[in-house]
């Protein structure tokens, strides 16, 4: 079976500066990977569009919306310490979202899907950009997946860091459960494991430096206990490959083949239910490109 990816070349014009972690060669290693000749069989290439303002809105407020947009065509800054926008910036991140909507809905129709996110997302508020997010890319697509007949929506998030946006932004709302295995104490400083929602919010905090093998029982059994009595349309995973041991922002010891076996598991734990990873962090390009090749393996 191929696997859809998809993708949009605005993606890569986002540029928060010499030196960020956050480069456009990011993206550029994601796709190279990809599209590598033995994968030829494995991937299926379709381009996005960009996400609508009724899309973005679902999940953002107008005013942050214009506010960013505005600094972007005003020819960029920051917003923070950590997240830069440059002119092109709001075109990147409307693709990154529209990139995020095709996967669901190639997801939906064809069984599983890749979205190649860029900016990522998942540090993402209502109201609010940070840790190099704008538009929380993996809750838009959950509300998609809303109004294409998926109503209950498992978001899975391996990243490195605690998705802080995406909890704040599902933590009331029954309709999704949030699963994150996260590097604790670390930026942004969120993920405790008393920290619930409605019954909801599923955290792993973990130290780093931990067994490879621990870290791979400790999510699947976050997820075991999400689906425990409910059973998920979709599930949406935030591949965030900065959990893979090496990386410069963190401190997890984690490999490739882990990835690809969480994957696997997640796929047997959900189905029929499609299956859809989204692009998060990841800021070695070597081991970027690697996990994302082994993601999209064994979403085929």
């Amino acid at each position: 079976m191929s696997v859809p990816v998809v993708f949009h070349s605005a993606t890569r014009l986002h540029d928060p500066g010499p030196g960020h972690p956050e480069r456009p060669e990011r993206i550029e290693a994601v796709l190279a990977a990809l599209r590598a000749p033995d994968l030829t069989a494995t991937v299926a290439w379709v381009e996005g569009r960009p996400a609508t303002r009724d899309e973005l809105e679902r999940v953002h407020a107008p005013g942050y919306l214009d506010a960013i947009e505005r600094l972007a065509r005003g020819g960029g800054g920051a917003l923070d310490a950590d997240t830069v926008m440059s002119r092109d910036s709001w075109d990147a991140a409307l693709a990154a979202a529209g990139a995020a909507i095709g996967a669901v809905e190639q997801g939906i129709e064809r069984g599983s899907g890749f979205g190649a996110t860029r900016p990522p997302g998942h540090h993402a508020l209502a109201d609010r950009a940070m840790g190099f997010c704008l538009i929380n890319n993996v809750v838009v697509a959950a509300r998609h997946a809303q109004r294409l007949g998926k109503p209950r929506v498992l978001i899975v998030d391996w990243d490195v860091h605690h998705g802080n946006g995406t909890q704040a932004l599902v933590e009331r709302d029954p309709s999704i459960r949030y699963v994150s295995m996260h590097q604790y104490p670390w930026y942004p400083g969120t993920g405790a494991a008393d920290e619930r929602g409605v019954g909801n919010v599923f955290n792993v905090p973990r130290p780093p430096g931990l067994a490879r093998a621990v870290y791979v029982r400790d999510l699947l059994a976050a997820v075991d206990a999400a689906v425990a009595g409910w059973r998920p349309d979709l599930l949406l995973v935030s591949a965030g490959f900065d959990s893979l041991a090496g990386d410069p922002l963190g401190g997890f010891t984690l490999a490739p083949e882990d990835m690809a076996h969480w994957t696997s598991a997640f796929r047997a734990r959900v189905a029929p239910a499609p299956v859809v990873g989204l692009l998060e962090g990841g800021y070695r390009l070597d081991l970027l490109a690697a996990g994302a090749r082994a993601h999209v393996r064994a979403l085929a």
